[in-house]
């Protein structure tokens, strides 16, 4: 039988529910079990799709298609696991199931109410999701903060699930903010015993806490919590804030949560093994030198560009080469200045036309400069137009998305994609397929012939600029098996300029860079010292 743990937050949004929910998942897996994770959130959107990056962060595409919220990218990355369409419910996505169960008379004309219709329907998700995945523990955190108005019924839906899967199927984790007051140099516990009561107060009593600090709690803070909390002095985790993610795994399993969780779930397993993330934890922790990397784009929201930046992090173990990551303001008008500074260049997805221009400006630098680059998506399109405007003489070239009466459309939407009506879901989703070309450089980073990627997109290279675009000195390097579709263009005639249609970074893991990312840190390191020499 598989069983279940499940992670809710108090306080405050944004104390790190996912990376717990994935360092868990992680640790598990250390231990030899299969591991799932399922990400609930209270919003009415059906999918995170069509959500503004700068309020929400990045949406993280999966191998299906499935357009989700970002910290699937986490249980990817720490994981190591494949994510799917089961693993992301959100209330628009379950109302919507709901009224259509109630169109078709599923509910033999039942009055249809939140409770049972709608936290049925909940836990058949969580119970989807195990199945899908054939998990023996499946993780599932629930969005938001206890008391939000709209997360209530996600409460009751996982309240009634442990009852009826059994306490010894299923185990509540609750993260709470511990924070010091400066003045008085005081650890506060208030605030967690506050959000724990109101969590006892719809019927869940968590197992363990986990308790978010500046720096590991004393005993006696940890005491005081499991006193008025009723919880076991052992069953309250240290969270203090690290310099990297990756660290937190190391952090739990000193704190014993493992050792707790197996225990409570009833669960015998292999002895533990991390000697994988150990191993990458020692090769980020020593670099042989360091490289800035700048990310140009449009959002000084960190969030935005996860993906693109953990895997930079990644590049950067490959290499033991540190990576300091810079965000580029492409509407700037100090971007030449900021760019000299640079010792390689990354122009990542997004849709608009704003801060597009400054985007082609940094790729024509990068280009002209030797400077190492990596476009990917929007940044692949940018560079297109950039070489059409500069190398083939089409001044006037651009995408049909920022200027539908260019003369050179070498950007252009997808026939399928233009009598579309909705925006989300409908654009070009998830695993496709490309034939790299021999000898290029993407053969090389990728040593293989043909490749799968994840795309998000509408619009792409435009089939009859093809021709003009590779006498000039573009090579198309990665194509669809039809030959139609442009997947990965270079430059040959520098020491790193590639970009990718698809969106790499949401395949990279940290025990398993991704290959674009990796050459693009091991050219910029190499760029950082040859300008050491000079």
């Amino acid at each position: 039988m598989t069983k279940y743990i499940f992670t809710t937050g108090g306080n405050l949004s944004s104390l790190g529910k996912g990376i717990a929910s994935a360092t868990i998942g992680r640790l598990l897996k250390s231990r030899g079990l299969k591991v799932t994770v399922l990400k609930m959130d209270p919003y009415l959107n059906v999918d995170a799709g069509t959500m503004n990056p700068f309020q929400h962060g990045e949406v993280f595409v999966t191998d299906d298609g499935a357009e989700t919220d970002l910290d699937l990218g986490h249980y990817e990355r720490f994981i190591d696991i494949n994510l799917s369409e089961v693993n992301n419910v959100t209330t628009g996505k379950v109302y919507d199931r709901v009224l259509r169960n109630e169109r078709e008379g599923k509910y033999l004309g039942a009055c249809v109410q939140v409770i049972p219709h709608f936290t049925n329907e909940l836990k058949a998700c969580i119970r989807n999701a195990a199945r899908a995945s054939r998990a023996e523990v499946c993780i599932v955190e629930i969005g938001g903060t206890v008391g939000d108005i709209e997360g209530a019924p996600f409460y009751e839906a996982i309240r009634q699930f442990r009852n009826e899967v059994g306490r010894d199927n299923a185990l509540f984790i609750h993260l709470s903010l511990v924070p010091t007051l400066t003045t008085a140099g005081e650890v506060k516990t208030k605030l967690t015993q506050h959000t724990v009561k109101e969590l006892r107060g719809i019927g869940i009593q968590p197992d363990i806490i986990l308790c978010r600090a500046k720096a590991p709690l004393e005993d006696d803070i940890k005491g005081k919590i499991s006193l008025f909390c009723d919880v076991p002095v052992e069953c309250v985790i240290s969270a203090p804030d690290v310099n990297d993610l990756y660290q937190i795994p190391v952090n739990f399993e000193k704190e014993g949560i493992t050792e707790i969780i197996l225990d409570k779930l009833s669960l015998i397993t292999d002895e533990n093994d991390m000697s994988e993330w150990t191993e990458m934890l020692k090769r980020q922790e020593n670099p042989r030198g360091k490289c800035t990397i700048g990310i140009c784009g449009k959002y000084f929201f960190k969030d935005a560009y996860m993906s693109v930046m953990e895997a930079l992090k990644h590049g950067g173990i490959a290499h033991r080469v540190g990576v300091d990551i810079k965000l580029i303001d492409t509407e700037t008008s100090a971007l030449k200045n900021q760019l000299k500074k640079l010792d390689g260049i990354l122009v990542p997805g997004g849709f608009g036309y704003r801060g597009i221009e400054g985007k082609i400006k940094a790729i024509q630098f990068a280009r002209e400069n030797g400077v190492p680059f990596l476009g990917i998506c929007l940044g692949l399109q940018s560079a297109v137009i950039e070489f059409a405007r500069n190398k083939c003489g089409l001044a006037a070239a651009n995408s049909t998305e920022f200027d539908d009466k260019t003369p050179h459309p070498v950007i252009d939407m997808m026939l399928e994609q233009r009598d579309i009506k909705d925006k989300g879901g409908t654009m070009r989703l998830g695993l496709y397929p490309a034939e790299l070309k021999a000898g290029s450089l993407a053969a090389k980073l990728y040593k293989a012939k043909k490749i799968q990627e994840r795309h998000r997109h509408r619009f792409e290279v435009n089939l009859k600029h093809h021709k003009i675009l590779q006498q000039n000195g573009l090579v198309i390097s990665g194509l669809s098996p039809d030959g139609k579709l442009a997947e990965i263009v270079e430059y040959p005639d520098h020491p790193y300029f590639i970009a990718a249609q698809f969106h790499p970074e949401f395949k990279s893991r940290p025990t398993r860079p991704h290959p674009l990312f990796a050459g693009l840190v091991g050219a910029a390191f190499e760029h950082a010292k040859d300008k050491k020499k000079d």
